[in-house]
This record gives C-alpha cells, structure tokens and sequence, in this order.
C-alpha cells in the first residue's frame, strides 16, 4: 500500500487566501477537523506573523474517495495569517506542549477600517483570537496527501 498522490486525486494542492468574511468561510470549512499540536503554533510579533503547521482532512476529496471506493485523505497545510496585533488563547494550558488540538470553525469579527478579530476555534472549549490590523490570512497544502490513519470522515456529537 503506498501513500496518496495529488496526482491520484481529481483535486490539486489547496492554496486559498482570504480578504474578507465570505473567503474566511471557505478557509473555515477546509480546515475543519485539522489536528495539530499545540507546539506547531507560532506568533512572529515582531513580523506581526501567526501560522499553524497542521494536519488537515481533505473535505474537497472525500465525495471522489467515496465515490471511487478509496481512502479518505489528509494533507500537511499551513494556515497563516499576516498583519496580527496581538494574540489570546482562551481554554489552553499553556504548559501541556503536548496537547493535540482539533480545528473547528474559523470566524471573522470585522472592527472599524479594515481591522478586526480572526477567532480559531477549538475542540474542548478552546479558542484562539488574533487581532488584525486587516484581514491577511493564507490556507496552504504543504505537503502529498496521505491516508488517513482513522480511515473514517471526522464526525461531532450535535
């Protein structure tokens, strides 16, 4: 068995930018269910740069793998978001390093004149908040597509 290919897939490589509300939306839905360890998070304040290095579930992907009777897939992405003030975590014990957090939705506050919050928030009531000074933020593949280890679409208690 060898891993997923891009090129095995009827979708390419994910490389989504958002400059508004409707466009964090759709970055919202891709990264959705992406796992990743709390030390894959970094703030640049200096560069006014946040990214996460995560593990993201290739929502665009699963009809074609059902459809063709193959594995779901998840790929390496980078979420990064420029021009970011200032950054808060609500929920996270800042001294487990070891955590694995799980995306669940990504929201958008707009402030005045282009400024606003960006919200990430977690699994388990926890949350991270960037202010912006505007709306900059980048969903990037990284790597080949592999298979899921679950072998299973993520799922929530409602």
């Amino acid at each position: 068995m060898s891993d997923a290919r891009f090129e095995d897939s009827e979708e390419s490589a994910v490389y989504v930018t958002a400059r508004d509300g409707d466009d964090v939306t759709v970055i919202s839905a891709l990264c959705q269910d992406a796992v990743f360890p709390f030390t894959e998070m970094i703030w640049k304040s200096r560069q006014r740069q946040f990214a996460i290095l995560f593990n993201r579930f290739r929502w665009e992907d699963r009809d074609a793998a059902e459809r063709e009777g193959r594995g779901y897939e998840r790929v390496r992405s980078v979420l990064s978001v420029g021009d970011v003030t200032k950054v808060r975590s609500m929920g996270l014990d800042q001294n487990d390093r070891d955590t694995i957090l799980s995306v669940l939705s990504i929201g958008f506050e707009a402030g005045a004149d282009g400024t606003g919050r960006l919200v990430i928030t977690l699994a388990g009531d926890g949350a991270v908040s960037l202010n912006v000074e505007c709306l900059d933020v980048t969903l990037r593949d990284v790597s080949q597509p592999y298979l899921a280890p679950s072998g299973r679409v993520p799922a929530h208690d409602v």
